[in-house]
């Protein structure tokens, strides 16, 4: 009576608070009124019926909350180890659960775990007496005896699975799944292999086989099914190119996958997936001459106007490999002409990369920049001077300005760019910015500015805005009034843009270090204007200018700062050896100067894209996050510490 009466007064209050529910969705109720067979109105609905339709809907789902309780239970038995306490659920839940499989697996997985192999053998024997074609559970008994350590009596039911087996695909991936469940990979190779032949479909499982192989660490036969896969189902190229990212490693790994697509190319010519595998395969290595060979294939074949050419065109001049960029670009120019959407677009980004191929590397002879001059002029002569090609005469300009030494060119070169009708305000706005550069080289203060001071107007909050700014700062500092260009770099440090934020920090720090231990500026002075000559390219000058501030002032605090700039410009030189020398005598002798971390993070870089010391490269990066975690470049070294470590990040 008393639990009754418990019970009562549970029932009473969830159907208080159920009448509030009721009375607030009344009008939602009628509305759906139309579904019911006896039509819903305030006189069909009085409180003993919503009373005993309350007490229907709390019995019917007592049943579903207990359920729910008991799995909740077990799971935190098993979890906890408590297996016999979580065998006795899990029985209970399978049961009363038509014979849910899941629960079945956890009855017996909990028996095993205490050693109730007597029990397990009977739990098995009965489930396969009551439904003899779960075949699934031929593999949980040769898992009991395989506990037991009777590998012959085990192997005997795992066969006995196999050759049970019918023609449904989905008892035959059930079955392969339960034996990687328990790692038997070799016997759910031989399930998929078997069921494939039941089928008659070869391939119909080739995707499975190539994770099972891929687990088991087979490489070539884990290419052979991916490969399978795709030959049936071309729709999965991307999903196939991201698994086969995720596992090859190897300079090997990605040779045996172009050993087996050319295989399949030659067997199947018109299977065109095998062939964009092969590029992209090219790709990854960043081999974009032949990947270039496999675009152009395709281009042919589909008649896809230049659009994939065109894209891999930009991945290559994006990885600097501006041979290859230069021959896709010229190929669609060549190929498909002013036909093609992507002609204009080509033959300016050909431009761009002969010219980066030129002087990136700053070995460039007077005739061959004449020759760039000569192809950017004739691009203009055939697209026009106008905001559609602003950005080409930006480039020609600065051609003009920094390698040419032809600063008056340049600079009526952008007074005219900038000046064109309805021309984008951002691409005018970074022409003002490179035209106070140039200024500034022809040492015309007032013009540059005046140019970086209307940008930093316009993009006051933005990226631009504070380039600007900086440019301004720098100016300043260039020109010897370092206390003004200080107070900037200071505001300049808390900007939205890392590398405004960071060069602001460095330049901050550097003139306080330098400016407050002396009685006189001459020493910065002489390195600021060394500075400007490295700007201008003008190396020998620097070179000359940094002879002298170490002349003048032998054992000043500038040292390690001299060598930083030295390095810097050796670096522009591509002589990299020279560079090296010079960051690692900065580290040796100044451990403790700001210059020190600046030059680990450039050894660090140096190593891992120019020589191609990946050992030496992860060295620095962690020496920069351990030994120097205030850096600003330590967050930074830690992310390509772990990349190159081949974290998944």
């Amino acid at each position: 009576m008393a639990g009754l009466f418990v019970f009562k007064i549970v029932l009473t209050f969830y159907y208080n608070n159920f009448c509030i529910l009721l009375t607030f969705f009344y009008s939602d109720i009628c509305n759906v009124a139309l579904f019911m067979p006896i039509p819903i109105s305030r006189s069909n609905i009085n409180t003993d019926n919503m009373r005993y339709f309350f007490y229907l809907i709390v019995m019917l789902s007592l049943p579903a909350l207990s359920f729910g309780q008991d799995t909740k239970l077990a799971q935190q038995y098993y979890q906890d180890g408590e297996f016999e306490k979580a065998a006795v659920l899990y029985k209970k839940l399978y049961n009363a659960q038509n014979r849910n499989d899941y629960y079945f697996d956890r009855y017996i997985e909990c028996l095993l775990s205490t050693e109730a192999y007597t029990d397990a053998e009977k739990a098995l024997q009965d489930e396969l007496k009551s439904n003899p074609k779960n075949i699934r559970m031929y593999v949980l008994y040769g898992n009991v005896y395989e506990r037991q350590f009777k590998e012959v009596e085990a192997e005997e039911q795992f066969q006995k699975a196999i050759k049970k087996m019918s023609a449904d695909q989905y008892e035959i991936t059930r079955l392969a799944s339960t034996f990687s469940k328990l790692t038997k990979y070799d016997l759910a190779i031989q399930t998929y292999e078997k069921g494939s032949v039941l089928i008659k479909d070869r391939q119909v499982f080739a995707f499975n086989l190539a994770e099972l192989y891929r687990r088991k660490g087979d490489i070539i036969k884990m290419i052979e099914n991916y490969l399978s896969t795709l030959a049936a189902y071309r729709e999965r190229l991307k999903t196939v190119e991201r698994q086969l990212q995720r596992y090859l490693i190897t300079d090997e790994d990605y040779l045996e996958l172009q050993t087996q697509l050319y295989t399949r190319v030659q067997d199947n010519p018109n299977a065109y997936q095998f062939v964009e595998l092969l590029q992209w395969s090219f790709v990854q290595k960043k081999d974009y001459k032949n990947a270039l060979r496999q675009a152009r294939s395709l281009d042919k074949r589909l008649g896809e106007n230049g659009a994939r050419v065109f894209q891999l065109a930009t991945i290559a001049f994006n990885g600097k490999d501006y041979d290859a960029a230069v021959k896709a670009f010229d190929y669609i120019v060549e190929e498909h002409g002013t036909t093609s959407s992507f002609y204009l677009d080509s033959k300016r980004e050909s431009l761009r990369a002969r010219r980066n191929k030129l002087v990136e590397g700053y070995s460039y002879t007077e005739p061959e920049l004449r020759e760039i001059e000569n192809a950017y002029e004739v691009f203009l002569d055939e697209f026009g001077r106008n905001k559609t090609t602003a950005t080409i005469i930006a480039e020609l300009a600065n051609l003009e300005a920094f390698y040419l030494k032809d600063l008056d060119k340049a600079i009526d070169l952008l007074n005219e760019m900038i000046n064109y009708p309805a021309i984008n305000v951002k691409i005018q706005s970074e022409g003002k910015i490179s035209l106070g550069d140039f200024y500034l080289m022809k040492e015309e203060i007032w013009e540059a500015t005046l140019l970086y001071s209307q940008v930093d107007k316009i993009y006051t909050n933005d990226h631009l805005g504070h380039v600007a700014r900086f440019k301004n700062a720098k100016l300043s500092y260039y020109n010897g009034d370092f206390q003004w260009a200080q107070s900037q770099f200071d505001v300049l440090k808390s900007a939205t843009s890392k590398l405004v934020a960071n060069d602001a920090l460095d330049l901050s720090v550097f003139i306080m270090d330098n400016l407050g231990l002396d009685t006189t500026d001459k020493a910065l002075r002489l390195y600021a204007e060394s500075d400007l000559l490295t700007f201008q390219n003008r190396f020998d000058d620097a070179f000359a200018k940094l002879d002298s501030l170490v002349s003048l002032f032998p054992e000043h605090s500038l040292e390690d700062d001299v060598l930083y700039a030295r390095a810097a410009v050796h670096m522009k030189l591509q002589e990299y050896e020279k560079a090296v020398e010079l960051y690692v005598q900065i580290i040796e002798k100044y451990p403790d100067e700001i210059r020190a971390d600046n030059s680990l993070f450039a050894l660090a870089e140096l190593n891992e894209h120019q020589l191609n010391n990946v050992e030496k490269a992860m060295g620095y990066y962690e020496k920069i996050f351990i030994e120097y975690s205030n850096s600003t470049f330590s967050v930074e070294a830690r992310k390509r510490f772990r990349k190159l470590r081949g974290d998944n990040i």
